[in-house]
């Protein structure tokens, strides 16, 4: 996964930050200190001086004085130390101080992304997906089966709710498994409370904790951001950003597709999304109440020979789930 490189900024622009914050509050502890410890800036002006001439030793080719150099700023800083403990300070006060001691505030280390740099990577991916809060409610680790019938087969899949639930999930995990691989499309249909957005959710947590780029949006709010991008006269640089993240990002979830107004424009423009993450290679998952049959009849065949050739489609059967959670007594 590659973050873009307004992504990439952000981040950046908080280390730069960290380091400011950090200079900014060594220089408030020196001024405590040379305002209470005068020798101690007495002591500071001489190790940079000796730092200075040790260098000019270096260049000059005389390294037995800038060795000498060097034992003395060492005693100046122990006799610093020294001063600063007899006054109740820490001997490391008047050094720079890191939030993180690995990569120094860099974000790298040894030449390569620092654990802390993942980390705050995961978190503006988290952000930027729109379902950071509903995530720690809607993930494998809180999946439950006990509302799904397990009763009665239904006449499509000649299995009970429940058990073709474990079957779906099953697929959903391997998916999942197999991300890193082939970045594969999913198309889940059925109708309202099934389970589709739910298990969309799931796919999501586990591949933004892995540090994948996602993002989940109803097909409404997608149309929203290629239309101010390419109609609005005053689009911004912002919105050509999101409208290329769209097509960019690891996994784009596009949920509810159908329920929006199709026309002419939304159509040639979901045509433009799926085709153009085809060829980037990039995954999908769409999610629509519509049958397969009936997405033909609301989009054109060119739209969905592309959906139906290169994506997995996974029907949802069933009740709602809302109505089964008041059911017994959970809603």
């Amino acid at each position: 996964m590659a973050l873009s490189n307004s992504q990439y900024d952000s981040i950046m622009r908080i280390y730069n930050q960290t380091q400011l914050r950090q200079k900014h509050e060594l220089d408030r502890r020196r001024e405590e200190i040379y305002q209470k410890i005068p020798a101690v800036k007495e002591l500071n002006e001489e190790i940079a001086s000796s730092a200075v001439k040790s260098a000019r030793q270096l260049l000059a080719g005389d390294d037995r004085a800038a060795r000498g150099l060097k034992q003395r700023i060492a005693d100046l800083c122990e006799e610093r130390q020294v001063l600063l403990t007899a006054y109740g300070y820490p001997a490391d006060y008047l050094e720079l101080r890191y939030d993180c001691p690995i990569c120094r505030d860099t974000g790298y280390a040894d030449g390569r992304k620092c654990s802390c740099f993942k980390k705050r990577e995961i978190a503006l991916l988290y952000d930027q997906s729109n379902i950071r809060e509903i995530l720690n409610r809607e993930n494998f680790s809180t999946f439950s089966y006990e509302y799904f019938d397990d009763t009665k087969p239904d006449p499509r899949s000649k299995k009970t709710a429940r058990e073709y639930m474990k079957q779906v999930v099953s697929l959903c995990r391997a998916y999942v498994e197999h991300f890193g691989e082939s970045k594969d499309n999913l198309l889940f249909t059925g109708k309202t409370g099934l389970g589709k957005t739910f298990l969309s959710n799931c796919i999501a947590k586990e591949l933004l904790d892995q540090g994948y780029s996602v993002v989940y949006l109803p097909a409404v709010k997608m149309y929203e951001i290629f239309s101010k991008e390419r109609f609005d006269y005053d689009s911004t640089e912002e919105d050509r950003d999101r409208s290329m993240y769209l097509l960019d990002c690891d996994l784009l979830i596009i949920d509810d597709l159908g329920t929006e107004l199709v026309n002419a424009f939304t159509t040639s423009q979901l045509f433009y999304c799926v085709n153009e993450r085809l060829n980037r290679k990039k995954g999908t998952i769409i999610s629509t109440n519509l049958p397969v049959n009936e997405m033909r009849d609301e989009f054109t065949d060119r739209v969905m020979s592309r959906i139906i050739s290169q994506y997995t489609v996974i029907p949802f059967y069933g009740e709602d789930i809302r109505i089964r959670k008041k059911l017994l007594g959970r809603g």
